[in-house]
């Protein structure tokens, strides 16, 4: 599978790391300004690591070409994925985590994050992981595996940050919100913002991203 990775380098030698997957039809660059708009101290730690998706047929959009984590057969109301792909996806995630813990980045100061598809790609990374990671950053995203991986996996109850918006029409709230509850209620700290947006992101979560990310990572 093409990783691509674009890899954003700390100030200072990085001792955390952020991992974070762009959305159906977007690319590697796709939240790259998100890192300066952080504003993260100017002596921080934290490598910033943007993979890019393969770009294959959509089924659901009429088998037309795109950068994707995996396919959509269909939409009903949850979504049917490829479930290959996904698990390649899953795995060069994974890959990138062992690369930055052989690299000494503690396992507990890296943070998974996604947006969309992306975000249903780190969730099911981090539990299937089992490791103590720093925390998963759920971006107007759902949990389609999340069910079933809680009940095979019993791994560290990490910390997790949701975000979506409120006027989302391609992945509706419900599915955000329904995917931060089955967290919460496995004893993962959980914390779910919503914002007046699509499907984007807003000034306001940017702040509440840096917010997290500081108190994660003591920056």
């Amino acid at each position: 599978m093409s990783n691509q990775a674009l890899i954003i380098e700390s100030p200072q030698p990085a001792d955390a790391c952020v991992i974070w997957l762009h959305g159906l039809g977007a690319d590697r660059y796709d939240f790259v300004p998100v890192v300066k708009a952080l504003e993260l101290p100017t002596d921080h730690r934290v490598r910033f690591i943007f993979p890019q998706a393969p770009t294959r047929p959509v089924t659901i959009n009429g088998g037309y070409p795109m950068p994707c984590w995996f396919d959509i057969l269909a939409v009903t109301p949850q979504r049917v994925m490829n479930m290959a792909q996904l698990a390649e996806s899953v795995a060069m995630v994974r890959g990138l985590i062992d690369e930055q813990i052989t690299a000494g980045i503690a396992a507990e100061r890296i943070i998974l994050a996604g947006f969309s598809q992306g975000g249903a790609v780190i969730m099911h990374t981090a539990l299937e992981s089992g490791l103590p990671l720093g925390g998963i950053m759920a971006l107007s995203t759902y949990g389609p595996t999340l069910q079933q991986l809680l009940t095979d996996h019993q791994g560290p109850k990490l910390n997790a940050f949701f975000a979506h918006g409120l006027y989302d029409d391609i992945l509706q709230p419900e599915m955000g919100r329904s995917a931060h509850d089955l967290l919460q209620q496995a004893g993962y700290a959980t914390q779910w913002h919503s914002y007046p947006m699509a499907h984007e992101v807003c000034p306001q979560e940017i702040s509440d991203i840096r917010a997290w990310l500081v108190s994660r990572l003591g920056l």
